[in-house]
């Protein structure tokens, strides 16, 4: 069922009208098979940007679509509603083009913005490591300044398109020797705009998901691998702050990805409802179902004003931080209610393959944890209460 869209112009229009066109064509009629063998989808990001979505809310000037973020958070919901494991990874590559957007130099923007938006070079973000998940402030991954630049040494965790990636947004600590107030801390970490494959750069096998099967996830080991000293994205000592500002824009991505799975629950159990009779009536109009699908309907269009007045506020140019956490927060738990009351609307049918329901649900729980768990996400929003 296509959502009824309040957009802000004719363009934004015209826009979600050719993303639901492109994802019908290439997501929805591919997804069952990648997901199911696990298989990474060849050619899929190429064709995403040469329709020119993979880089939507930059600027014109650098190839991007010049769009705002209430209208891009609505293309990714869309792409989620047919294949969620790819709507995270357009999210993650927006998210990947951040620091060098917003921080970068003028040379850096000019030299490799232009192809990271058209999708000729697709993105990664690389800020957890084994032992610092939520606790950013604890990378150990050490980036030491060298004749060539610097030599990253060190294990990073997590990362989404890892290994397949072109380019990472890398988050690792600097400082010269003894140097205890860069070296420890938030203040000694930096940001670099990291090549996909480099001398001492390798990954590990992905991780064995619950879903997001198509889009592999994996740790990487940086053993002396050697960055030019142009890639330093930003000042030293500056990255955790590049962390947390692409963070609350991360966050709004994740929480309409989680909304367009949680609408494609609703849609699946909609119409399974007015096709199944039980007791000589469809399961629709039996009234206890009904009120669930009520509940669900509620929940789904909740999630998505929330995600949309933090997008209108990004827009404004105005605080959107706590915003962007409630959005995340709110719109995530509803997946995961939404698409497990579509489990239960299927009943025994909804536990099997059969259906793609219990898919939406695997997929719902990893919306919680990644990008801030949620638990974060409630620390980050009653900080904001104690300032």
């Amino acid at each position: 069922m296509a959502v009824d869209r309040l957009l802000p112009t004719d363009e934004a229009r015209a826009l979600v009208e050719l993303t639901r066109e492109v994802a019908d064509k290439e997501l929805a009629t591919r997804v069952d098979d990648h997901e199911r063998s696990e298989t990474y989808p060849e050619g899929l990001f190429t064709t995403l940007g040469e329709t020119g979505l993979l880089g939507l809310p930059y600027p014109e000037e650098h190839g991007g679509g010049g769009q705002p973020y209430e209208v891009y958070l609505q293309v990714l919901e869309e792409l989620a509603a047919r294949w969620a494991a790819v709507a995270v990874a357009v999210s993650v590559h927006g998210l990947a083009c951040f620091p060098v957007a917003t921080f970068g130099s003028a040379e850096q923007q000019a030299r490799w913005l232009p192809r990271m938006l058209a999708g000729e070079l697709i993105g990664g973000y690389s800020l957890s490591e084994p032992q610092a998940g939520s606790d950013a402030a604890a990378l150990r991954c050490r980036a030491e300044r060298s004749e060539e630049g610097y030599r990253v040494t060190g294990e990073k965790a997590w990362i989404t398109h890892g290994g397949k990636a072109d380019f990472y947004a890398l988050f690792a600590r600097t400082g010269e020797a003894g140097d205890a107030a860069t070296r420890g801390g938030s203040r000694g970490i930096s940001c670099f705009l990291a090549p996909g494959q480099a001398e001492g750069l390798t990954f590990g096998k992905p991780e064995e998901k619950m879903g997001l099967h198509g889009i592999p996830t994996t740790s990487a080991t940086w053993d002396g691998a050697v960055l030019e000293a142009d890639r330093l994205i930003g000042e030293e000592g500056q990255g955790l702050s590049i962390a947390f500002a692409a963070l609350d824009s991360g966050r709004l991505g994740i929480a309409a990805c989680a909304v367009g799975l949680a609408q494609a629950a609703l849609d699946a159990a909609v119409d399974y409802a007015n096709e199944r009779e039980t007791f000589g009536r469809k399961i629709v109009d039996h009234q206890g179902l009904g009120f669930l699908l009520a509940d669900m309907a509620a929940a789904v269009d909740s999630a998505r004003a929330t995600y949309l007045d933090a997008a209108r506020r990004r827009d404004a140019g105005v605080p959107y931080s706590r915003q962007a956490s409630v959005a995340k927060l709110v719109a995530t738990d509803a997946a995961m209610a939404v698409t497990t009351n579509a489990v239960q609307v299927f009943g025994g049918y909804g536990y099997t393959r059969d259906f793609p329901v219990e898919r939406y649900m695997r997929e719902a729980k990893i919306m919680q944890i990644f990008e801030g768990t949620n638990q974060i996400q409630r620390l980050v929003i009653s900080r904001h209460f104690a300032r």
